[in-house]
């Protein structure tokens, strides 16, 4: 169901029941932990139920941006029945029980590779929450992005939703509406944060500066009326979303699907994946402006798929784009037990340079630095954690994999 956007003054800003979590220790580690040592490093199993030894499926994972409070850390999204996770406290509920059910996308978890809860985000039913979709942390440390889906006939059945983008900050659980209806299920926001912003002890955060610490913020998500089918850049900084750009296709892409658009770390670009079907997709990076054309990121491996899932990542001043390859004919998903394919059977992670400009010729706009290199002998889909230490992935089977 699309409506128009909400006028930016009736964004609404709300604080909801979370869990908040004490800084990190050592001693989060424990006999939850499940690993697997291999020569792409230790991998850990996440959500997984030890009792009935079985991975319990997972979406949307987001490797952790916040080295301090959440190291080795990653975000994601559940799916109903039971959760392999320690709870942290009583109101994070792991099994379903008849006061209270596991549902799916009821809640957004960051654990780690102890297994342990760092910090929850639960639908608020009181408000009409039915469920969460697509979080993504943004590219700076102290906020995430999702979707809030709602029942617009008022229905506690969650059949009819309607889609909200809003941003929450894990360090005091404030929620920032950008629009709150009218977007779809599959809108996947991404949002960026001048880097330099700290939050404000004072601020008005019923506005963008007041909540983020500074108006220098970008949003993008997709839009169509039943499916993704472009991507809405919006620059906070100039003029919101009366200026609202919507970015080229690909030649020969019109009814391709865009999915997990992400914005570099500089908030000049952004790289996404374009499909046709579940076996079927291509990446791309693009400058995020109106006459930007997009530009296909090449695969590695000869007999494997097309990049999936790209992801930025920046070290010592230096700029890459990582991604999995998958089998060819293969969906984007991880099935397979990862710490017994470890081979590079089942896929791989990949990395290379990449040099960006803005403003300039599209032959010198985007060039890539030497070649591709892989990092894992399997497919990782949720980025590598700002220090390089660690892999994210999910969806039937969940993993941090930490580096060697």
């Amino acid at each position: 169901m699309k409506k128009k956007l909400l006028p930016l003054g009736l964004l609404a800003l709300s604080l909801v029941a979370c869990y908040t979590p004490d800084p990190f220790t050592a001693e989060s580690a424990g006999n939850h932990e499940s690993s697997h040592a291999s020569a792409n490093g230790t991998m850990y199993r996440v959500n997984y139920d030890r009792e009935n030894d079985e991975s319990l499926q997972i979406c949307n994972p987001s490797i952790s941006q916040d080295t301090v409070n959440f190291p080795g850390a990653m975000l994601w999204l559940n799916f109903s029945r039971k959760l392999g996770v320690v709870a942290p406290d009583s109101e994070y509920n792991v099994v379903n029980s008849k006061a209270r059910k596991v549902l799916q996308h009821d809640r957004l978890t960051i654990s780690d590779t102890a297994e342990h809860v760092l910090w929850y985000l639960m639908r608020d039913e009181s408000k009409g929450e039915c469920q969460f979709q697509d979080p993504e942390w943004s590219t700076h440390a102290d906020f995430i992005v999702a979707l809030r889906g709602y029942d617009v006939d008022g229905s506690k059945s969650c059949s009819n939703l309607d889609f909200g983008i809003f941003a929450v900050r894990p360090s005091n659980n404030a929620k920032f509406w950008f629009v709150e209806k009218g977007m779809i299920e599959m809108a996947s926001p991404h949002l960026w944060v001048d880097p330099s912003a700290k939050i404000p002890e004072d601020g008005d955060i019923s506005t963008v500066e007041g909540y983020f610490g500074t108006n220098n913020v970008r949003l993008v998500y997709a839009e169509g009326s039943d499916k993704p089918l472009n991507i809405v850049f919006i620059d906070y900084a100039n003029g919101g979303k009366k200026n609202a750009v919507s970015l080229k296709k690909p030649k020969d892409r019109s009814d391709w699907k865009i999915d997990a658009p992400l914005i570099s770390p500089d908030g000049k670009y952004v790289v996404y994946n374009m499909y046709e079907s579940s076996t079927s997709w291509e990446a791309y990076v693009q400058e995020l402006s109106k006459d930007a054309e997009p530009i296909k990121i090449e695969r590695m491996h000869e007999k494997m798929s097309e990049p999936a899932q790209p992801h930025w990542f920046e070290s010592n001043g230096l700029l890459f784009v990582l991604w999995a390859e998958f089998p060819i004919g293969s969906p984007m998903v991880n099935d397979k037990d990862l710490t017994i394919a470890d081979d590079g059977s089942v896929g791989y992670t990949v990395m290379r340079e990449i040099r960006l400009l803005t403003g300039v010729p599209k032959v010198i706009e985007a060039k890539w630095e030497g070649d591709a290199f892989e990092i894992a002998k399997v497919p990782m889909t949720g980025g590598l954690s700002p220090d390089g230490k660690f892999l994210a992935t999910g969806t039937n089977n969940a993993y941090l994999l930490k580096l060697p």
